[in-house]
């Protein structure tokens, strides 16, 4: 479990495709002081750490993660967001954020506002009520609240920090990113559709 309360940024300096999986290299400050076989979120996607390396940690993305997710378009010199998993007694400041990518979405505008940054993003699908005005919704793993919702489309406010220390500096209009709906919004929603079908029969 994470918060999208992103701790630095990464640097990915190789990736290896074997068969339908892909191996990346990232280096980064917490690197050092990772483990294998820890989680890490890596823009919003969940990932194993596989191997150690001086400054560096790999993990591996397979298939159905691939599908899911931008990974797939991850190039050389990409500064991905990583958080590491939220330890029992510390402070939630986010929201909670599985690690679990619901679907992909595509900046379609970039708008600075006098030291903030609004951003417009446009699903791939329809959202089907997982997102609500002023709801939580994590962005390449960045916990936000998303504002001006409709079927397909929302935005999101960047503050400066969150600006300078996350890969949102690098989004422009094309980008694709990751998008994880809240988690307590997704089970209200499954309950009330089964009961909606208990109703119904």
């Amino acid at each position: 479990m994470f918060t999208g309360i992103i701790e630095c940024m990464g640097e990915l300096h190789e990736r290896i495709e074997e068969q339908d999986n892909i191996h990346f290299n990232l280096s980064s400050q917490i690197s050092d002081q990772l483990k294998v076989d820890q989680s890490v979120a890596h823009d919003g996607v969940c990932l194993t750490v596989t191997q150690l390396k001086p400054g560096a940690h790999i993990v591996t993305a397979v298939r159905e993660t691939l599908l899911k997710t931008q990974l797939k378009h991850w190039e050389i010199g990409r500064q991905v967001n990583l958080e590491r998993a939220l330890k029992m007694g510390d402070r939630l400041d986010g929201h909670m954020v599985q690690g679990h990518v619901d679907q992909t979405a595509k900046c379609i505008a970039r708008q600075e506002q006098g030291g903030s940054w609004k951003y417009t993003f446009e699903l791939n699908q329809p959202h089907l009520g997982q997102l609500i005005e002023k709801g939580s919704v994590a962005v390449n793993g960045v916990s936000l609240t998303c504002v001006n919702v409709s079927e397909r489309q929302f935005q999101v406010a960047i503050i400066p920090y969150t600006f300078e220390h996350t890969n949102f500096c690098k989004i422009l209009p094309q980008d694709v990113v990751n998008i994880e709906f809240d988690v307590l919004g997704k089970y209200i929603l499954a309950q009330h559709q089964h009961k909606k079908i208990d109703y119904q029969r």
